[in-house]
């Protein structure tokens, strides 16, 4: 197994710490990215700098808002100024929220597609260019199963900018495979321990449109939700194991990598409707004579 350099978006809590470590602990050095990291998430980059400290490992909490493009530039800056290469990108940063889709104003959606989709665009356009010159590299998108699983209602809006991310990450991948550039797709099911993914979850803007809902046929229907959404989650559930699986796809050999990973511990059948999409759009490639782009250049 070889060492390497790894940032991942989103890093302060949740998947994003978990890998962080994770990797760490398999020996790669890891940057463990998060904005705020001054203020707000000082804690958290001191309990980064302890786990490296206690664990003997290459771990390093560094500042990067996704929001931001110029923060974007001057971490992936950082990174390679240090390091002199960068082998893995990590898309993780993300946000849920919860309730009528009707309540949630348009500037809501906006800002919740900012997050979990425009943030990997400023990320690819500071780091795809050293990957690309490289010639070797490796993007690993945080899905979710929701994109082609099942969608209880009152997550509109999070599953659809998840599934944009998807898109993206497909794409991607046949836009950069000529250069070397390899791409995993982590498709986490319902966690609602070991993630801040429920907990910190946004509220519609709206209240009055929430207020007519309540008042309404659908009066009690997201305590209702969330009550069924917890018990198909088994009680052993556990969030690591999105970890443990980006730490295996990370030490797969280059064009060995899985295009999909599932970790779903909810079985909510995402991955029997991902394997046909997948499938399609491979045989697309196939039909139109580009199959070539289905594995990384080097690959063979």
């Amino acid at each position: 197994m070889m060492k390497q350099v790894i940032v991942i978006t989103g890093a302060s809590s949740g998947f994003g710490r978990l890998t962080a470590n994770a990797l760490a602990k398999a020996g790669h050095t890891v940057y463990a990215s998060m904005r705020e990291t001054r203020g707000r998430n000082a804690a958290q980059v001191a309990d980064v700098e302890k786990f490296a400290r206690d664990n003997r490992v290459d771990l390093r909490a560094i500042e990067l808002d996704v929001g931001s493009q110029r923060s974007v530039d001057a971490a992936i800056a950082e990174i390679v100024a240090e390091r002199g290469c960068l082998d893995v990108v990590i898309h993780n940063a993300g946000h849920m929220v919860f309730g009528p889709a009707e309540a949630f104003t348009p500037e809501q959606l906006a800002e919740l597609y900012d997050v979990n989709v425009l943030s990997t665009q400023r990320v690819n356009r500071a780091a795809l260019p050293q990957l690309r010159e490289q010639g070797r590299g490796l993007l690993v998108w945080v899905s979710s199963s929701s994109v082609a699983g099942g969608t209880p209602p009152y997550l509109a809006p999070y599953f659809a900018a998840k599934a944009g991310m998807d898109a993206m990450a497909v794409s991607y991948a046949r836009e950069l495979s000529r250069w070397g550039v390899e791409t995993s797709i982590i498709v986490p099911g319902a966690f609602t321990g070991g993630t801040n993914h429920f907990a910190h979850s946004g509220r519609p803007a709206d209240q009055a449109r929430v207020a007519e809902y309540e008042a309404g046929p659908y009066g009690g229907f997201g305590e209702r939700i969330m009550k069924a959404f917890s018990a198909i989650v088994p009680p052993d559930a556990d969030a690591s194991s999105v970890a443990d699986a980006i730490v295996n796809v990370v030490d797969t050999p280059f064009g060995k990598r899985p295009f999909r990973v599932h970790i779903d511990p909810t079985q909510d059948g995402a991955d029997v409707a991902f394997a046909v999409i997948d499938r399609v759009r491979s045989e697309m490639l196939h039909r139109v004579g580009l199959s070539d782009l289905l594995h990384p250049k080097g690959n063979g």
